[in-house]
Protein backbone atom coordinates (compact mmCIF):
# COMPACT_ATOMS: atom_id res chain seq x y z
CA UNK A 1 0.00 0.00 0.00
CA UNK A 2 1.22 3.32 -0.82
CA UNK A 3 -0.03 5.56 1.93
CA UNK A 4 0.64 9.47 2.08
CA UNK A 5 -0.60 11.25 5.45
CA UNK A 6 0.35 15.08 5.48
CA UNK A 7 -0.41 17.12 8.29
CA UNK A 8 -2.74 20.23 7.27
CA UNK A 9 -4.45 23.64 8.41
CA UNK A 10 -7.51 22.67 10.53
CA UNK A 11 -10.56 22.65 8.94
CA UNK A 12 -14.41 23.39 9.51
CA UNK A 13 -16.48 20.61 11.09
CA UNK A 14 -20.12 20.30 9.81
CA UNK A 15 -22.34 20.22 12.98
CA UNK A 16 -24.51 17.36 11.75
CA UNK A 17 -21.40 15.04 10.73
CA UNK A 18 -20.14 12.04 13.19
CA UNK A 19 -17.89 12.21 15.53
CA UNK A 20 -15.77 10.31 17.91
CA UNK A 21 -16.29 11.24 21.51
CA UNK A 22 -14.04 9.80 23.99
CA UNK A 23 -13.65 10.67 27.76
CA UNK A 24 -10.52 10.01 29.60
CA UNK A 25 -10.84 11.60 32.69
CA UNK A 26 -10.64 15.31 32.59
CA UNK A 27 -9.41 15.09 29.44
CA UNK A 28 -11.56 14.32 25.95
CA UNK A 29 -11.02 13.42 22.43
CA UNK A 30 -13.14 14.39 19.90
CA UNK A 31 -12.14 12.65 16.31
CA UNK A 32 -13.58 13.59 12.87
CA UNK A 33 -12.74 11.61 9.87
CA UNK A 34 -14.41 12.36 6.40
CA UNK A 35 -14.52 9.36 4.69
CA UNK A 36 -14.02 5.45 6.08
CA UNK A 37 -11.87 2.63 4.10
CA UNK A 38 -14.18 -0.14 4.38
CA UNK A 39 -12.48 -2.13 1.59
CA UNK A 40 -10.63 -5.18 2.53
CA UNK A 41 -7.16 -4.52 1.11
CA UNK A 42 -5.44 -7.97 2.61
CA UNK A 43 -5.88 -10.87 4.26
CA UNK A 44 -4.05 -13.19 6.80
CA UNK A 45 -3.63 -16.85 5.39
CA UNK A 46 -3.73 -19.82 7.74
CA UNK A 47 -0.92 -20.15 10.23
CA UNK A 48 -0.10 -15.87 10.38
CA UNK A 49 2.80 -15.95 8.98
CA UNK A 50 1.41 -14.39 5.34
CA UNK A 51 -1.13 -12.31 3.94
CA UNK A 52 -2.54 -12.11 0.30
CA UNK A 53 -3.11 -8.37 -1.37
CA UNK A 54 -6.59 -9.02 -2.78
CA UNK A 55 -6.03 -6.51 -5.69
CA UNK A 56 -3.57 -8.33 -6.80
CA UNK A 57 -3.51 -11.46 -5.41
CA UNK A 58 0.22 -11.48 -4.11
CA UNK A 59 1.31 -13.31 -1.16
CA UNK A 60 3.88 -11.89 1.17
CA UNK A 61 5.48 -12.87 3.91
CA UNK A 62 4.55 -11.39 7.61
CA UNK A 63 8.37 -9.08 8.37
CA UNK A 64 9.32 -9.96 12.16
CA UNK A 65 10.86 -6.49 13.07
CA UNK A 66 14.02 -7.14 15.64
CA UNK A 67 13.13 -3.53 17.53
CA UNK A 68 10.10 -1.68 18.41
CA UNK A 69 11.66 1.03 16.54
CA UNK A 70 10.38 -0.53 13.50
CA UNK A 71 6.98 -1.02 13.99
CA UNK A 72 6.55 2.80 14.37
CA UNK A 73 2.12 2.72 14.44
CA UNK A 74 2.27 0.09 16.98
CA UNK A 75 4.21 2.09 19.22
CA UNK A 76 2.01 5.20 18.44
CA UNK A 77 -1.01 3.09 19.70
CA UNK A 78 0.39 1.73 22.99
CA UNK A 79 1.72 5.16 23.63
CA UNK A 80 -1.99 6.47 23.09
CA UNK A 81 -3.47 3.47 25.26
CA UNK A 82 -1.23 4.26 27.92
CA UNK A 83 -2.34 7.89 27.87
CA UNK A 84 -6.00 7.16 28.02
CA UNK A 85 -5.81 4.96 30.66
CA UNK A 86 -3.38 7.07 32.64
CA UNK A 87 -5.78 10.47 32.25
CA UNK A 88 -9.27 7.94 32.78
CA UNK A 89 -7.77 7.00 36.22
CA UNK A 90 -5.63 9.41 37.35
CA UNK A 91 -8.31 12.59 37.22
CA UNK A 92 -8.29 13.01 41.07
CA UNK A 93 -5.10 13.42 42.04
CA UNK A 94 -5.38 13.18 45.65
CA UNK A 95 -6.12 9.30 45.40
CA UNK A 96 -2.72 8.46 43.32
CA UNK A 97 0.79 7.88 43.92
CA UNK A 98 3.25 8.04 41.12
CA UNK A 99 6.28 6.06 42.32
CA UNK A 100 9.27 5.18 40.04
CA UNK A 101 11.84 2.49 40.31
CA UNK A 102 15.17 2.85 39.13
CA UNK A 103 17.80 0.02 39.30
CA UNK A 104 21.09 0.62 40.91
CA UNK A 105 22.70 -1.65 38.56
CA UNK A 106 22.61 -1.84 34.98
CA UNK A 107 19.58 -4.42 34.32
CA UNK A 108 18.72 -5.07 30.98
CA UNK A 109 17.16 -8.16 31.62
CA UNK A 110 13.25 -8.02 31.00
CA UNK A 111 11.85 -11.38 32.10
CA UNK A 112 13.70 -10.34 35.62
CA UNK A 113 12.11 -6.58 35.12
CA UNK A 114 8.65 -8.22 35.47
CA UNK A 115 9.79 -10.42 38.00
CA UNK A 116 11.05 -8.15 40.11
CA UNK A 117 7.69 -5.46 39.66
CA UNK A 118 5.51 -8.36 40.74
CA UNK A 119 7.64 -8.83 43.78
CA UNK A 120 7.21 -4.93 44.58
CA UNK A 121 3.52 -4.86 44.00
CA UNK A 122 2.84 -7.40 46.11
CA UNK A 123 5.15 -5.95 49.15
CA UNK A 124 3.66 -2.66 48.31
CA UNK A 125 0.17 -3.99 48.84
CA UNK A 126 0.85 -5.69 51.66
CA UNK A 127 2.48 -2.68 53.44
CA UNK A 128 -0.89 -0.59 52.82
CA UNK A 129 -3.49 -3.47 53.96
CA UNK A 130 -1.11 -3.08 57.47
CA UNK A 131 -1.63 0.63 57.20
CA UNK A 132 -6.14 -0.46 56.92
CA UNK A 133 -6.74 0.98 52.99
CA UNK A 134 -8.12 -1.41 50.69
CA UNK A 135 -6.27 -2.96 47.88
CA UNK A 136 -4.78 -0.54 45.06
CA UNK A 137 -5.42 -0.94 41.71
CA UNK A 138 -1.83 0.21 39.76
CA UNK A 139 -1.21 1.41 35.91
CA UNK A 140 2.79 -0.08 35.30
CA UNK A 141 4.79 1.51 32.35
CA UNK A 142 8.67 0.32 31.78
CA UNK A 143 11.14 2.74 30.17
CA UNK A 144 14.36 1.71 29.05
CA UNK A 145 17.33 4.44 30.30
CA UNK A 146 20.16 5.52 28.31
CA UNK A 147 22.27 3.25 29.76
CA UNK A 148 20.10 0.40 29.20
CA UNK A 149 18.71 -0.41 32.33
CA UNK A 150 15.03 -0.36 33.37
CA UNK A 151 12.56 2.43 34.53
CA UNK A 152 8.86 1.30 36.06
CA UNK A 153 6.61 4.25 36.48
CA UNK A 154 3.96 2.77 38.98
CA UNK A 155 0.40 4.59 39.58
CA UNK A 156 -0.94 3.65 42.22
CA UNK A 157 -4.94 4.73 42.29
CA UNK A 158 -6.76 4.11 45.94
CA UNK A 159 -10.01 4.62 46.58
CA UNK A 160 -9.60 7.46 49.43
CA UNK A 161 -6.76 9.45 49.73
CA UNK A 162 -3.43 8.48 48.99
CA UNK A 163 -1.30 7.37 52.07
CA UNK A 164 2.04 8.78 52.45
CA UNK A 165 4.58 6.19 52.54
CA UNK A 166 8.26 7.89 52.93
CA UNK A 167 10.81 7.10 50.44
CA UNK A 168 13.36 5.33 52.62
CA UNK A 169 10.29 2.51 53.12
CA UNK A 170 9.68 2.38 49.51
CA UNK A 171 12.94 1.92 48.32
CA UNK A 172 13.45 -0.88 50.90
CA UNK A 173 10.12 -2.38 49.81
CA UNK A 174 11.94 -2.46 46.04
CA UNK A 175 15.29 -3.25 47.07
CA UNK A 176 17.29 -2.68 43.69
CA UNK A 177 18.43 0.65 44.00
CA UNK A 178 16.36 3.82 43.95
CA UNK A 179 12.96 5.29 44.58
CA UNK A 180 10.91 8.37 43.17
CA UNK A 181 8.34 9.86 44.16
CA UNK A 182 6.83 12.35 41.80
CA UNK A 183 4.30 15.19 42.40
CA UNK A 184 1.36 15.42 40.17
CA UNK A 185 0.15 19.03 41.59
CA UNK A 186 1.18 20.93 38.61
CA UNK A 187 0.34 17.94 35.98
CA UNK A 188 -3.18 18.61 34.06
CA UNK A 189 -2.63 15.47 31.61
CA UNK A 190 -0.26 13.19 33.24
CA UNK A 191 -0.99 10.91 30.51
CA UNK A 192 0.51 13.01 27.91
CA UNK A 193 3.42 13.84 30.38
CA UNK A 194 4.68 10.34 30.96
CA UNK A 195 4.19 9.39 27.32
CA UNK A 196 6.11 12.29 25.92
CA UNK A 197 9.26 11.57 27.12
CA UNK A 198 8.86 7.46 26.40
CA UNK A 199 9.80 7.53 23.02
CA UNK A 200 11.82 10.44 23.51
CA UNK A 201 15.25 11.19 25.33
CA UNK A 202 17.23 13.45 27.00
CA UNK A 203 19.90 15.69 24.62
CA UNK A 204 22.47 14.78 26.56
CA UNK A 205 21.96 11.06 27.29
CA UNK A 206 21.16 10.65 23.20
CA UNK A 207 24.54 11.94 22.93
CA UNK A 208 26.08 9.31 24.73
CA UNK A 209 23.67 6.73 23.74
CA UNK A 210 22.42 7.57 19.85
CA UNK A 211 25.88 9.64 19.05
CA UNK A 212 26.34 13.15 17.76
CA UNK A 213 25.56 12.45 14.17
CA UNK A 214 22.36 11.22 15.32
CA UNK A 215 21.31 13.69 17.53
CA UNK A 216 21.94 16.07 14.88
CA UNK A 217 19.55 14.74 11.83
CA UNK A 218 16.91 14.52 14.48
CA UNK A 219 14.43 16.71 16.20
CA UNK A 220 15.47 18.67 19.46
CA UNK A 221 12.27 19.64 21.33
CA UNK A 222 12.33 21.74 25.04
CA UNK A 223 9.60 20.32 27.30
CA UNK A 224 9.10 21.90 30.69
CA UNK A 225 9.76 19.02 33.16
CA UNK A 226 8.83 18.33 36.93
CA UNK A 227 12.17 17.95 39.35
CA UNK A 228 12.14 16.40 42.31
CA UNK A 229 10.55 19.16 43.96
CA UNK A 230 7.79 20.11 42.09
CA UNK A 231 8.64 22.85 40.17
CA UNK A 232 9.05 23.34 36.37
CA UNK A 233 12.49 23.51 34.59
CA UNK A 234 13.08 23.07 31.11
CA UNK A 235 15.04 20.16 29.42
CA UNK A 236 15.84 19.45 25.99
CA UNK A 237 14.81 16.02 24.26
CA UNK A 238 15.67 14.17 20.95
CA UNK A 239 12.48 13.46 19.71
CA UNK A 240 12.23 9.61 19.02
CA UNK A 241 15.86 8.62 20.41
CA UNK A 242 14.59 6.10 22.86
CA UNK A 243 12.40 3.83 20.74
CA UNK A 244 15.12 1.92 19.41
CA UNK A 245 15.58 0.58 23.10
CA UNK A 246 11.98 -1.43 23.34
CA UNK A 247 12.74 -5.03 22.50
CA UNK A 248 10.26 -5.93 19.49
CA UNK A 249 6.80 -7.79 21.07
CA UNK A 250 7.62 -6.12 24.70
CA UNK A 251 4.98 -5.92 26.72
CA UNK A 252 5.47 -2.71 27.96
CA UNK A 253 2.68 -1.60 30.39
CA UNK A 254 0.27 -3.39 32.86
CA UNK A 255 -2.39 -2.66 34.89
CA UNK A 256 -4.72 -4.59 37.93
CA UNK A 257 -8.19 -6.19 36.91
CA UNK A 258 -9.80 -2.74 38.50
CA UNK A 259 -7.92 -0.22 36.03
CA UNK A 260 -10.76 1.93 34.16
CA UNK A 261 -10.84 1.84 30.28
CA UNK A 262 -11.79 5.35 28.75
CA UNK A 263 -15.44 5.01 27.50
CA UNK A 264 -16.65 6.27 23.70
CA UNK A 265 -19.76 6.67 21.80
CA UNK A 266 -20.51 8.15 18.01
CA UNK A 267 -22.63 11.80 18.52
CA UNK A 268 -22.77 14.61 16.02
CA UNK A 269 -20.25 17.09 16.17
CA UNK A 270 -23.01 19.60 17.61
CA UNK A 271 -23.35 17.30 20.52
CA UNK A 272 -19.78 17.18 21.04
CA UNK A 273 -19.21 20.71 21.03
CA UNK A 274 -21.99 21.08 23.87
CA UNK A 275 -20.49 18.52 25.64
CA UNK A 276 -16.87 20.44 25.96
CA UNK A 277 -18.27 24.47 26.06
CA UNK A 278 -16.69 24.48 29.56
CA UNK A 279 -13.64 22.77 28.85
CA UNK A 280 -10.23 24.27 26.88
CA UNK A 281 -9.23 23.48 24.05
CA UNK A 282 -5.75 22.25 24.08
CA UNK A 283 -4.66 20.43 20.99
CA UNK A 284 -5.48 20.30 17.63
CA UNK A 285 -4.03 18.23 14.85
CA UNK A 286 -5.50 17.81 11.33
CA UNK A 287 -4.03 15.30 8.63
CA UNK A 288 -4.66 14.39 4.78
CA UNK A 289 -4.45 10.78 4.46
CA UNK A 290 -4.67 9.42 0.99
CA UNK A 291 -4.40 5.58 -0.43
CA UNK A 292 -3.26 5.78 -4.06
CA UNK A 293 -3.37 2.31 -4.79
CA UNK A 294 -7.20 1.78 -3.74
CA UNK A 295 -8.11 5.37 -4.86
CA UNK A 296 -8.99 6.54 -0.79
CA UNK A 297 -8.65 9.89 0.21
CA UNK A 298 -10.08 11.23 4.06
CA UNK A 299 -9.29 14.31 6.34
CA UNK A 300 -8.67 13.47 10.20
CA UNK A 301 -9.28 15.63 12.44
CA UNK A 302 -8.50 15.35 16.47
CA UNK A 303 -9.24 17.46 19.02
CA UNK A 304 -8.49 17.63 22.60
CA UNK A 305 -10.31 19.54 25.65
CA UNK A 306 -9.07 19.54 29.30
CA UNK A 307 -11.85 20.42 31.90
CA UNK A 308 -9.34 21.68 34.41
CA UNK A 309 -7.09 23.71 32.32
CA UNK A 310 -8.25 27.67 32.12
CA UNK A 311 -8.11 29.77 29.09
CA UNK A 312 -5.35 31.70 29.57
CA UNK A 313 -2.89 28.70 30.49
Amino acid sequence: MNVKIEKIDPIEIDKNSIVKYTEMGNIIEIQYMSKRNNKQTVQMLPGMKQYIVMDTGEIKDIEHHETRATQYSSLKRTFANIRSLINTNVADKDKVRWITLTYAENMTDTKQLYNDFEKFNKRFQYKIKKLGYNKAEYIAVMEPQGRGAWHCHMFYIFDCKAPFIPNNELRDTWGHGFVTIKQLNNIDNPGAYLTAYLGDMELEDAINNVGLDNVCKSEIKEVEFLDDEGNKVPKKFVKGARLHMYPANFNMYRTSKGIKRPSSEMITQEMAEKKVSAATLTYEKTLKLEDTENDFEAVISTRYYNRIRVNNQ
